[in-house]
């Protein structure tokens, strides 16, 4: 099992990598919940509409993978991916541990962890640098991240 595991974790990012949406979703349950610092928490169809959006936007974008990990109920990966921020033009390079649970044979949570300053410092700038580790400036990102998916879901 936890071979099978490990192999669904690889799917999932080698469909990431090649920016398809469809093949990362078929890796998730139907009512899975993801979570990061920018999205906070997504269900069911709001986790996969979340990375649609993001893999039809992606401008310059790379990903890598390594440090897959998986036994019959939970596993892990740490993952970077590269990329034009393309509110500002600046070059991201975040830096990903993610977790993960199953439930029959595919993904029923995902949770990525990183550095929101970190994040925000090469996403935004000096913006980010001065403001980024504030709560104010960090529910702002949160608050825009969800505006965009809700946009993007009402133009779909």
């Amino acid at each position: 099992m936890s071979q099978d595991h490990q192999a669904l974790i690889t799917r999932f990012y080698q469909a990431f990598a090649q920016l398809d949406a469809q093949a990362m979703g078929e890796c998730y349950t139907d009512d899975v919940v993801f979570s990061d610092p920018v999205f906070g928490e997504l269900r069911g169809h709001n986790a996969t509409d979340m990375w649609r959006m993001l893999t039809t936007r992606a401008k310059d974008f790379s990903l890598t993978f390594d440090q897959v990990q998986a036994d019959a109920q939970r596993g892990s990966a740490h993952w970077v991916a590269t990329y034009l921020f393309s509110q500002t033009g600046n070059t991201v390079v975040n830096d990903i541990q993610a977790r993960f649970v199953f439930r029959d044979g595919k993904i029923c949570e995902h949770h990525d962890h990183f550095d929101l300053w970190r994040w925000s410092r090469q996403a935004l700038g000096a913006k980010g640098v001065l403001l980024g580790w504030t709560p104010l400036v960090k529910n702002a990102i949160r608050a825009q991240a969800q505006k965009g998916l809700k946009a993007y879901q009402a133009g779909r």
